[in-house]
């Protein structure tokens, strides 16, 4: 009896062993591998699975999530022969695990010194200035080259990128001296467009005011010249009402004339400036009774024979001589 108490006991644990090793719980975001006599069988996917315990056995256990994949620092040489450092990293999913698992012996190794090497072929395509300012174009090169290649093993790659490019500091150091020089030469230009451009601004007005001057000065010599064109028709009308007179008998009509001189050269004597002393050599009553005696025989030539209109305008003209005189005579005294 106690024997087979015992068998029953082995029974039991040799089928909960069974049991436990045909029954596998694979965790989410992972795939198993399984192997039969050492070949690949199939792939167990996330869940409670089920394998023959006698003849089967887990082979590979491949996480399936999107692996992040440091790249760490190298020196490479860019097309103009200077050394920079790069790292970077690589996102990567394993899509078909069979493959992940037996088409590369270790997928993480193989990943990285494939990066690195393509990143000293793009970079060393490039000069310095094209590396570091085209790191998008690098970026997406690399990851067509590294999907490509990574195909086979079952695995694709989703991002690369460039995480720090550092030249050396001798390289740092020209550069920012020609990044000063340039932002230098930009403030030059700057200022010197802005002195342009107020240069210009004061020449445009220089030219506008020369040309409202000229048109000033246009203006008045045209009002000059209508004064002195009406002034003249004055004078081409008193000349020939005395012509009139003369021709009516009265010669003396012609002192009018010398009358009307005489008076202007007495004021402009009284105006001057530095004038302090005025002696007269002659009567200023004698001066006005002529005056009045050439109106007087203007007006006799005038009144016989003619209208009474020419007689007033002969009146008219006897009053504005004797005005001038008197005018001229206070003036120069």
């Amino acid at each position: 009896m106690d024997g087979l108490l015992i068998f029953l006991v082995l029974l039991l644990v040799i089928f909960f062993a069974v049991i436990s090793r045909a029954i596998r719980q694979v965790p989410q975001g992972f795939q198993w591998t399984v192997e039969r006599f050492g070949r690949y069988r199939i792939t167990l996917q996330p869940g409670l699975r089920m394998i023959n315990p006698f003849i089967d056995l887990i082979g590979r256990k491949l996480n399936v999530q999107e692996t992040v994949l440091e790249i760490p620092p190298q020196n490479v040489i860019t097309k103009d022969n200077a050394s920079v450092i790069v790292d970077g990293i690589v996102f990567y999913q394993v899509i078909d695990a069979s493959r992940a698992a037996y088409e590369v012996q270790n997928l993480q190794i193989a990943v990285s010194n494939l990066t690195m090497t393509n990143i000293r072929t793009a970079i060393g395509a490039l000069d310095l200035d094209e590396t570091l300012s085209k790191r998008d174009e690098i970026n997406e090169r690399l990851l067509r080259v590294l999907d490509a290649a990574t195909e086979a093993w079952g695995t694709k790659v989703t991002r690369v990128e460039l995480k720090d490019v550092r030249p050396p500091e001798d390289v740092l150091s020209a550069m920012a001296k020609q990044l000063t020089a340039d932002r230098e030469r930009r403030a030059a230009i700057l200022r010197a467009e802005g002195i342009k451009q107020a240069a210009i601004l004061e020449a445009e007005g220089d030219k506008q005011s020369q040309i409202l001057a000229a048109e000033g000065r246009l203006s008045a010599a045209q009002k000059d010249a209508e004064a002195r064109e009406r002034l003249a028709e004055a004078e081409a009308r008193a000349t020939e009402s005395v012509s009139r007179a003369v021709e009516g008998g009265n010669v003396q009509a012609l002192n009018y004339f010398v009358a009307q001189k005489y008076v202007e050269a007495l004021s402009q004597i009284g105006q001057s400036s530095n004038t302090k002393l005025v002696l007269m050599p002659i009567e200023t009553s004698a001066l006005v009774g002529m005056v009045g005696g050439v109106a007087d025989l203007v007006k006799q030539g005038l009144g016989r024979g003619k209208s009474d209109s020419k007689l007033t305008e002969m009146e008219s003209l006897e009053g504005n001589i004797s005005e001038l005189a008197r005018q001229g005579i206070a003036k120069g005294s």
